[in-house]
């Protein structure tokens, strides 16, 4: 209602102007007002308007504040999609959900193109430091390579209302991480996904209290407030992503959420949420370009690095095997933002440390490291990864899930086409 009487106003407004405004300063010129004083009047009616104009619009902004299309005051309004209102049967989503596993509570599916972006990589201790007196701090920036290729990832900080009623930025760390694993995971149960492969979209379906007994169970405990928390931070914080200085991608983990009243939000942790994932996970979905992996192995990793490289290797190494090797350089790991310590030797301690966690694990059998000097200095370091037997067991399941997938794809009359 505040609307409309503001929009009939203004309507009535420039109906008066364009009406009368034309003939006023003959009308002043029949009342015997000599051209300087009308020249007065005629700036003098711009500068009421002017007023009046300013006036309107703060009350505008008062009385019709747009709440729910901004979600911090950092992010940019950017209109919200809203998830299907019928389930959509999509043969994508069910071959994502489909493995080749005797446990599929094991097994979940790993995107290399979303997960290569750095995004979890600050710490508490360093996201304290970016944050200014009144605890605000400035979008983060980090460069790395990929493939050749030079990108560099923007990440603006959710703004979280705190118990003072001030707010507090924070970026997105491990607990997220695991919270978005979680999420991949659930998408994969029954009626907790949907996909819309003609509008490129993946939505998924889900409970504080689903989130909360998955990492449980994965030996990844968090409070519902800690995942309440990480929820509200995957939902406001705003990831850009540039390739050679051109921005491809913006929006956040987990965009356009669906959830309920504060009231009821806090009171019914079973209660249904919905949010939207990444464009690059649904691009995966339709292009059938993720893979199956030990997912249980993956969050019994206690180390970031750990689960970082365990992904690379389940992406790169597909054909492992006991008579070929995989290898990686110190420096490709130093782009992930996971090795900031402020001494090189900390850093290589703390690949180290990674790989002995890996062999704990049961996901390699060994590693040897070749340390490439200039003079005596360590410019760079070469490690070479032997696989588990376990290890080959489970990439051989993972191409086996590719062929079966690529076999229902070309089996079905008429075929379907991958969309783009």
């Amino acid at each position: 209602m505040r609307l409309l009487r503001f929009s009939g106003f203004y309507y009535f407004h420039f109906a008066f102007i364009g009406a009368f405004a034309p003939y006023w300063s003959f009308y002043l010129q029949t009342l015997v007002f000599n051209v300087l004083e009308i020249g007065v009047l005629i700036s003098l009616q711009i500068s009421v308007l002017m007023s009046l104009l300013m006036i309107t619009r703060i009350l505008i902004d008062n009385t019709n504040k747009r709440g729910s299309e901004f979600t911090t005051p950092y992010t940019l309004y950017m209109p919200e999609k809203k998830p299907p209102e019928k389930y959509i049967k999509s043969l994508q989503l069910d071959l994502f959900s489909q493995f080749v596993t005797n446990d599929k509570s094991e097994v979940s599916n790993t995107v290399e193109i979303w997960e290569s972006i750095p995004k979890y990589f600050l710490t508490p201790a360093q996201v304290k430091k970016l944050r200014t007196d009144t605890g605000h701090a400035d979008p983060y920036e980090w460069n790395y390579t990929e493939k050749g290729s030079y990108f560099t990832v923007r990440i603006q900080p959710a703004l979280i209302k705190q118990g003072n009623n001030k707010y507090q930025a924070f970026f997105p760390g491990i607990t997220e991480e695991l919270v978005e694993e979680a999420l991949k995971k659930i998408l994969t149960i029954q009626n907790h996904g949907i996909h819309d492969v003609n509008k490129v979209e993946t939505w998924v379906r889900f409970s504080l209290r689903m989130v909360l007994k998955e990492l449980a169970s994965r030996g990844r405990d968090r409070n519902i407030n800690q995942i309440k928390h990480a929820i509200e931070v995957m939902s406001s914080c705003v990831i850009s992503l540039s390739k050679e200085k051109k921005e491809i991608w913006k929006g956040s983990i987990l965009q356009d959420l669906v959830t309920v009243g504060r009231e009821e939000y806090l009171a019914d942790t079973d209660a249904q949420h919905i949010g939207r994932l990444p464009l690059f996970i649904s691009h995966a979905i339709n292009r059938l370009e993720y893979r199956q992996f030990n997912y249980d192995r993956l969050m019994s990793c206690d180390e970031q690095l750990s689960r970082f490289i365990y992904k690379k290797l389940i992406n790169r190494y597909r054909h492992a095997n006991l008579i070929n090797n995989y290898h990686f350089m110190f420096s490709d790991l130093k782009s992930t933002g996971l090795l900031q310590q402020s001494r090189e030797i900390d850093n290589r301690r703390k690949v180290l440390s990674a790989l002995d966690e890996l062999k704990e694990k049961n996901i390699i059998a060994s590693y040897e490291t070749d340390e490439r000097k200039e003079s005596r200095a360590i410019t760079d370091v070469k490690y070479t990864i032997f696989p588990s037997n376990q290890f080959i067991s489970e990439q051989k399941a993972a191409n086996k899930r590719v062929n079966d997938t690529e076999k229902q794809i070309n089996d079905i009359s008429p075929p379907i086409l991958i969309s783009n």
